[in-house]
């Protein structure tokens, strides 16, 4: 149920700088092949997953070298339409007007689902609540519900934890939770809810404060958080975020996590989807506590 992810800044460009080619031991030295570039951008959800794709395909294109920046899915985005990546990881769909700027950039955005990930509502161990309804989720972000008595906790004042507003697991929390999937919906988070700029951030705050709520991907939680158990009706079942709950459409908190692309992907680019989607890649997408695709025999 814990994944003591490694939080990685997401506030400075993340790359992996490919360099495995070379002499062999012994042999002259001699002109290194042409380098294969991938510029990879956006998620800071699929950053450290990104970041570990990156490094084993090393193994399977020792000629490629691959670009890992974070950013948020919005940065990623941006940089697609203005065709500076190769890239876009994201974790969430893109817009239609973000298909509309693209389009008028000249640029196709191309689609390819991943991987697929939980997002755990998480609160301080010390919180006696241990489930919540979607709708109690949706009062307690839009600031319906302010205190911790009346979800069953103690009397004391919720604090609201959220990413901020580039991120893409902010925009899916908004329309998924918060708006409980209702297109026509307009609320809003509340005024007072902090917006933090990571999942570190949000694993920080949670840590020493009592007090607070917050949520993030699965792959993100660690021992200093109580994930909380989620159902969508009062008399349950609640369930907890897993590879077997989302699976199974029980956890009803999941979502896809994208890669986009300028219409077809490079040659390089494209065998590194490929090998992505193949079992190596999900083998890797399961043990950072995401969810991988289902493979088909």
């Amino acid at each position: 149920m814990r994944f003591a992810a490694r939080l990685l800044p997401t506030s400075i460009v993340l790359s992996v700088l490919l360099s495995g080619v070379g002499c062999t031991p012994g042999s002259p030295p001699g002109p290194a092949p042409a380098r294969q570039a991938v510029v990879t951008k956006g998620s800071d959800t699929m950053v450290n997953l990104a970041l570990a794709w990156a490094e084993a395909y090393l193994e399977v294109a020792p000629a490629v070298e691959i670009s890992v920046t974070g950013g948020g899915s919005g940065t990623g985005l941006a940089a697609l339409i203005n065709a500076t990546v190769d890239l876009a990881n994201a974790s969430r769909q893109i817009k239609p007007e973000e298909i509309e700027e693209a389009r008028a950039n000249g640029v196709e955005p191309v689609e390819t689902v991943v991987a697929r990930d939980a997002i755990a509502v998480v609160v301080h161990p010390a919180n006696p609540v241990d489930h919540l309804t979607i709708d109690q989720i949706s009062a307690i972000y839009s600031g319906a519900i302010g205190n911790w008595k009346e979800v069953g906790g103690a009397d004391r004042p919720i604090v609201r934890l959220s990413r901020e507003t580039n991120s893409g697991t902010h925009v899916y929390f908004l329309e998924a939770v918060v708006r409980r999937g209702q297109q026509d919906d307009r609320t809003l988070f509340a005024a007072d809810t902090l917006l933090l700029p990571s999942s570190e951030g949000i694993a920080a705050e949670i840590a020493y404060n009592e007090n607070a709520i917050g949520y993030d991907g699965l792959g993100y939680v660690t021992d200093e958080m109580k994930v909380v158990a989620v159902g969508a009706n009062p008399a349950g079942p609640f369930f907890l975020p897993s590879v077997e709950t989302v699976n199974l459409g029980q956890y009803p908190i999941a979502r896809d996590l994208y890669i986009y692309s300028a219409g077809r992907p490079s040659p390089q680019a494209g065998d590194y989807l490929a090998w992505i989607l193949s079992p190596p890649g999900q083998a890797l997408v399961a043990s950072l506590g995401f969810v991988p695709l289902r493979q088909t025999p």
